[in-house]
This record gives C-alpha cells, sequence and structure tokens, in this order.
C-alpha cells in the first residue's frame, strides 16, 4: 500500500505542478475597434508566438511573420500588422486602421 500512496502522490504533485506552471503563463488580451466599424479582441501568450482573435464572432489563430519593424502575424485570411507606435491595421478587408479601446 505504501508504494500505491507514493506513486499516488507524485502523480498529484506533478499535476499539481502542470496546472501552476499554466496558471502562472503571462497573457495580455487588447481590444480593438477599426475605421471601417469591426471590433475585435486579440490575445497573446508569453509561451506562444501565435496571436489569437476573435473577431465577427469567430475564433481565428494567427501564426507571427517576419516583418521589418513592429508584429505581423496572419492565417485564415486575416493580417494583423501592430507597427511600434502600436497603430494597428487588420487585412481581412481592404487595409484598415484599428485603434485599441
Amino acid at each position: 500500500m505504501g508504494r500505491h500512496k507514493a506513486i499516488l502522490l507524485t502523480v498529484a504533485m506533478l499535476a499539481g505542478a502542470m496546472i501552476g506552471a499554466r496558471q502562472a503563463d503571462a497573457q495580455t488580451f487588447r481590444t480593438y475597434r477599426c475605421v471601417d466599424g469591426t471590433q475585435f479582441i486579440v490575445g497573446f501568450y508569453d509561451a506562444d508566438k501565435r496571436a489569437f482573435l476573435q473577431i465577427d464572432g469567430e475564433p481565428v489563430t494567427l501564426a507571427k511573420r517576419i516583418t521589418v519593424s513592429g508584429a505581423r502575424y496572419s492565417g485564415a485570411g486575416i493580417t494583423l500588422v501592430i507597427g511600434k507606435t502600436g497603430s494597428t491595421k487588420h487585412l481581412k478587408r481592404p487595409v484598415t486602421a484599428c485603434a485599441g479601446i
């Protein structure tokens, strides 16, 4: 019985450490409103290079792309460009300027 308790305790400790590590991941959510009336939310996680959008009621995951300055993400016909000054454009439709709210 002692061995089973030790194994169970080890599994419980590992599970707790994994859950605790996930909760410790820093995350940032930003809401943007665009000149064309589109509003979307984008989420960033420290341990993940992708951007997670909620746009037009649909979730979209965008992969990080190479850019000269700022940040650029794209996928599913959407490109999100965030300039160094924080200015944002999304390219689901014709280029649209957006601002954080």
